[in-house]
C-alpha cells in the first residue's frame, strides 16, 4: 500500500536557535575593517612615498620650507587618494551579503511565518514565490511552475526551470546549477515552492564566490612594480652624488664639512627626481578624468597604465555583448512566417492573433524576459476584457504553461505556451507536421534564436473546467523566436579591437549553439565553441593549446571563468574581463583589468572591477583602451624628460666644484628650474594629443618597462647634450674672463634653454616638425612664460641683483640660448627604426 508523503512542518523554534547558535548566521563572513591609522601605515610603505616624506624632512631641516611644502603636499595628495581607495576594498562582500532577502518566508512549527533571512539555518523549510529572492541553497520538495533568473550566477539569460526531486539525488548535485536546487541570491520569476535549506552564509554558492574573491590579493601593477626599482635607483645616485659634492666643496677650500655636508644634501635632494609620484598621480587623476567623459569610470587609478598593455580581452556575452533584454526576432503560423530586419522593427499586424494567444498564456504582470518580450511586441493591441479562471503551471511532465480565460460574450479558452515538443503533444500533431515544426525549430536555433511554441483550445460551454490541459485537443498557433539581442555599436568595436592587436575571447554561460551566433554576428571566429564539460576534463596543457585555437566558451562556470583568466595572465597575456554578474566577480579580480557593467552590474561585479562602464556599452572597453594607450605613452614622454633635464642640474652643479670655477647654482636658481619642470610635466604632457589612432599599433609588450633601458640612455644621451651646450658656455664665459656673476647668468641662460629644448623635442617624437607644431598651447605658454622670466632675471637690475647676475651682452645670450637648443635638436635627429614592433617600442 502506498502511503501518501506527510507534509512538511519545518523546524521548531527552540531547534532552529540551536543551529543558529552552531552554525552562525546567514551571512557572509566580513573581514574586520583596517582602522584610518593602519591604511595610513599601509600607504606610507609605499618607497616613493617614504623617500619623498624624507626628502621633505630634510628639505624643513635645512630651512627650505616652501620645497618641503611641495614635496608634503604631493605626499598628503598621494596619501589620501591610496588611503581612500583602501577604504573601499571590503564592499565586495558587503554586497555579496546584500542579495540575500531582507527577509525569508519559512515552515516554523508547521506554521508559515516571516523571519529575518540572518536567522535561516539547514533544515529550514522556505516558501518561494514571483518576485522572491532566494535566501539560501535550498533543494526543492514541492514545486509548480518554478522558473529562476540565475543568471548572475550562470550568465544565462532564460530563467532556469526548477523541479522537485528527491533529496538525496538533489544533495549530490551540490555546488552545481541542478535543476532540483535553488541558490541564495537567484530571483524566482515564475511559480511556486517549498525548498529545504542546505547551505547558509558562506557555505552557499554565492559564498564560495566571496571566498575565492578574499583569496585572489590584488597585484601591484608595472609601473607601481617600476617606480619601487626607481627608488632603488635614485635613492643611491642621491647618496653617490650627495657625497661627491661634499667631497669636492671641501677639496675646494670653499667652506669646511659642515658647510660641505649641507650643500651635498641640498643638491642630492634637489636632483631626486621627485616629479615621478607627483606626475603618476596628477596624469592617472587627469585620465580618470578624461575616461569618465567617455563614460569609462575607473574605481583604482594605476589600471589606466595596464589598459594600454592589454593583448587578450575576455567579455562575458550576456549584459556585456548582449542587451540582456529579450526581443522577439521571428513569428511563423502554419502559413506564415517573420524574421525582424532590424532590432526596431516590430511584428506585422498578422501575427496580431499569435501574440495574443502567446500574451494570455503569460503572467498577467509578467517578470521572465521572455513573455516580457511577448507583453512588448503585443503592446496595447488587446482591448478585450478577458477574466482569469484558472492557471496551469507547466512542470516535468508537460513544459508548457497555460491559463484559462472567459470572455465577454460568456465563451472559454485556454491558452498555452511552452517547448514545441510540448506544444505539438497538446495539439496532437501528425508526424510529417512535428518533423516540420521540429526542423524550423533546430535551424532557428542554429541561428541563435529560443522559440516557444502557441496553441489554444475551445471549452464547451457546458463542460467543468479540465483538470489538465491533456484533457483537450489544443490547435496550434505557431512560435515565436526570442533574441538577446547584440548591443549597439559591438560588431565595430569588436573589429577596432582586432585591428589594434587584441584578441577576444567570449566566455558565457549560455547554451553554445546561441554562443556560437552571438559570436558569428559580433565579428568574432565561431567555428569552434568549447564547453564547460570539455574545459573540466583539460589538463593546464590541454587548456593552453584550446586557447590558442579557440575564442567562444560556452556553459562556463564561474570558478571555470576564473581558471581561463589564470591560464591566458600564465601564457604571458595582459588580461581584460568585462562582467557583470556575481559569477564573474573572481575573474573581475584576478584579471590584469576588470571591467564591470555599472548599470546592470551587480554590486559585487563592481566592487571586484578596477573599471566600471557606465553606460554598460561595449564600445566605452575600446575608447578606454585608446585613451589608456595615450595617457601612457605621455607618462613616458614625461618620465624621459625628467631624466633628462636633471642631467644637466646635476652636472653644472658638480662642474664648477671640480674645475674650482665660479658657482652656477644656488638653491634660488633650482627653485626658478622647477617651475618650468613642475608645469612642463602635469600640463604640457599630460596635453599632449596622440601622433596618430593609439589603436593603429599593436599592444606594447608585456614585459615593456616604464623606464626602460632604451628610455634611459636616451634620457641620459638627451641630457647630455643640454649639459653640453650648458657646459660649452660655461667653458667659453670663463675662459673670456667674464665676472663670476656673468658666467652664472650665461651658464643658468644655457640650462633653461636645454630644458625648453628637452621639452619641445619629448612632447613630440617627430623632430623639429613636431616640436614646434602648434598642437599644444600648455607648451607655448610654458616657454613663453620661462623666456621672459629668464629674460627680467638677467636684465631687471632688481631680479638680476636677486638671482646675482650680471647682464650679459645680448649677442651672448642668444649664443646661450641657441648652442644647448641645436646639441639637443642633433641627439634626437638620430634615424630611429621603423615598423610596428619599433613604433610599440616608442610608445
Amino acid at each position: 500500500m502506498n502511503i501518501p508523503p506527510q507534509p512538511p512542518v519545518g523546524l521548531g523554534t527552540a531547534e532552529a536557535r540551536r543551529r543558529l547558535r552552531s552554525c552562525g548566521p546567514n551571512v557572509l563572513p566580513q573581514d574586520r575593517p583596517h582602522s584610518p591609522l593602519a591604511l595610513l601605515v599601509d600607504a606610507l610603505r609605499e618607497p616613493m612615498l617614504a623617500l619623498l616624506a624624507t626628502a621633505a624632512g630634510l628639505y624643513w631641516l635645512l630651512g627650505d620650507a616652501a620645497e618641503a611644502a611641495v614635496l608634503g603636499g604631493s605626499v598628503a595628495l598621494v596619501v589620501a587618494n591610496t588611503v581612500y581607495q583602501a577604504g573601499k576594498t571590503q564592499r565586495a562582500l558587503a554586497a555579496l551579503r546584500e542579495l540575500s532577502s531582507p527577509q525569508a518566508r519559512v515552515l516554523r512549527d508547521g506554521r508559515a511565518t516571516v523571519c529575518d533571512a540572518r536567522e535561516l539555518v539547514p533544515e529550514d523549510v522556505i516558501l518561494l514565490g514571483p518576485g522572491d529572492r532566494v535566501p539560501a541553497d535550498a533543494v526543492l520538495i514541492e514545486s509548480a511552475g518554478l522558473r529562476v533568473d540565475e543568471s548572475l550566477l550562470s550568465g544565462e539569460s532564460v530563467a532556469a526551470e526548477k523541479h522537485s526531486a528527491e533529496t538525496t539525488n538533489a544533495a549530490a548535485d551540490a555546488g552545481t546549477l541542478s535543476a532540483a536546487r535553488v541558490f541564495a541570491g537567484t530571483l524566482v520569476v515564475a511559480g511556486q515552492a517549498l525548498a529545504r535549506v542546505d547551505a547558509t552564509g558562506a557555505a552557499t554558492s554565492v559564498g564560495r564566490i566571496g571566498a575565492a574573491l578574499r583569496d585572489i590579493a590584488p597585484e601591484r601593477t608595472p609601473m607601481q612594480r617600476e617606480i619601487d626599482r626607481a627608488v632603488v635607483l635614485f635613492a643611491a645616485l642621491g647618496l653617490a652624488f650627495c657625497t661627491l659634492v661634499t667631497l669636492a666643496y671641501v677639496g675646494s677650500g670653499r667652506g669646511g664639512w659642515l658647510d660641505a655636508l649641507l650643500a651635498g644634501l641640498t643638491l642630492a635632494i634637489a636632483n631626486i627626481p621627485e616629479e615621478f609620484p607627483v606626475v603618476l598621480t596628477l596624469f592617472l587623476a587627469l585620465g580618470a578624468w578624461r575616461l569618465a567623459a567617455v563614460q569609462v569610470l575607473v574605481r583604482r587609478p594605476p589600471a589606466i597604465e595596464t589598459l594600454g598593455a592589454i593583448s587578450v580581452l575576455c567579455v562575458d556575452k550576456t549584459g556585456t555583448l548582449t542587451q540582456n533584454r529579450m526581443r522577439i526576432a521571428a513569428l511563423a503560423t502554419p502559413t506564415q512566417a517573420w524574421r525582424a530586419a532590424g532590432p526596431d522593427q516590430r511584428p506585422p499586424a498578422l501575427f496580431g492573433d499569435l501574440l495574443r494567444y502567446a500574451a494570455w498564456a503569460s503572467e498577467e504582470t509578467p517578470v521572465d524576459p521572455m513573455e516580457t518580450a511577448i507583453a512588448e511586441a503585443r503592446g496595447a493591441a488587446v482591448a478585450e476584457a478577458l477574466r482569469h479562471l484558472r492557471a496551469y503551471p507547466l512542470d516535468r511532465s508537460l513544459l508548457a504553461a497555460s491559463h484559462a480565460w472567459l470572455r465577454p460574450d460568456g465563451s472559454r479558452f485556454i491558452a498555452s505556451k511552452g517547448a514545441p515538443e510540448a506544444v505539438a503533444e497538446l495539439c496532437r500533431l501528425s508526424a510529417a507536421a512535428r518533423e516540420t515544426l521540429f526542423a524550423e525549430v533546430a535551424a532557428a536555433a542554429a541561428q541563435g534564436l529560443r522559440l516557444l511554441a502557441v496553441a489554444r483550445a475551445e471549452i464547451a460551454p457546458a463542460a467543468m473546467l479540465p483538470e489538465s490541459p491533456r484533457e483537450l485537443r489544443f490547435a496550434f498557433c505557431g512560435w515565436l523566436g526570442f533574441v538577446d539581442p547584440l548591443r549597439t555599436g559591438v560588431t565595430a568595436a569588436i573589429a577596432a579591437a582586432t585591428a589594434a592587436g587584441i584578441r577576444i575571447v567570449m566566455i558565457t554561460g549560455d547554451h553554445p549553439a546561441t554562443a556560437a551566433s552571438i559570436a558569428a554576428a559580433a565579428g568574432l571566429p565561431a567555428a569552434e565553441v568549447t564547453t564547460g564539460a570539455q574545459l573540466a576534463t583539460f589538463d593546464d596543457d590541454q587548456l593552453a593549446a584550446c586557447l590558442r585555437r579557440c575564442q567562444v566558451f560556452a556553459r562556463i562556470a564561474a570558478d571555470q571563468k576564473l581558471r581561463l583568466v589564470r591560464a591566458l595572465r600564465s601564457q604571458s597575456h595582459v588580461v581584460a574581463m568585462t562582467g557583470d554578474g556575481v559569477n564573474d566577480g573572481p575573474a573581475l579580480k584576478a584579471a590584469h583589468v576588470g571591467i564591470a557593467m555599472g548599470r546592470r552590474g551587480t554590486d559585487v561585479a563592481r566592487e571586484a572591477a578596477q573599471i566600471v562602464l557606465l553606460d554598460d556599452n561595449f564600445v566605452s572597453v575600446v575608447n578606454g583602451i585608446r585613451l589608456g594607450r595615450q595617457i601612457y605613452a605621455n607618462i613616458r614622454r614625461a618620465l624621459r624628460y625628467i631624466l633628462a633635464v636633471h642631467v644637466p642640474v646635476v652636472a653644472m652643479a658638480v662642474l664648477p666644484l671640480l674645475l674650482g670655477g665660479p658657482l652656477v647654482l644656488s638653491p634660488v636658481h633650482i627653485v626658478f628650474l622647477e617651475l618650468v619642470i613642475d608645469p612642463a610635466c602635469t600640463l604640457v604632457f599630460e596635453r599632449q594629443p596622440a601622433r596618430s589612432d593609439p589603436l593603429a599599433l599593436p599592444p606594447r609588450p608585456a614585459g615593456q618597462r616604464l623606464i626602460g633601458r632604451r628610455l634611459l640612455v636616451a634620457s641620459l644621451l638627451e641630457g647630455a647634450a643640454a649639459t653640453l651646450g650648458a657646459a660649452l658656455v660655461y667653458l667659453w664665459a670663463w675662459s673670456r674672463g667674464a665676472d663670476a656673476a656673468t658666467v652664472a647668468a650665461l651658464a643658468f641662460t644655457a640650462i633653461v634653454a636645454g630644458n625648453l629644448a628637452l621639452l619641445a623635442f619629448n612632447r613630440n617624437e617627430s623632430g623639429l616638425r613636431g616640436a614646434l607644431r602648434a598642437d599644444n598651447a600648455a607648451f607655448w605658454i610654458i616657454a613663453a612664460a620661462a623666456l621672459t622670466m629668464l629674460g627680467l632675471g638677467l636684465y631687471l637690475p632688481a631680479l638680476a641683483a636677486f638671482f646675482r647676475f650680471a647682464p650679459p651682452p645680448p649677442a651672448w645670450t642668444l649664443a646661450a640660448l641657441a648652442l644647448p637648443t641645436v646639441l639637443v635638436a642633433l641627439s634626437r635627429a638620430r634615424r630611429e627604426p621603423v615598423g610596428p614592433a619599433a613604433a610599440a617600442a616608442r610608445r
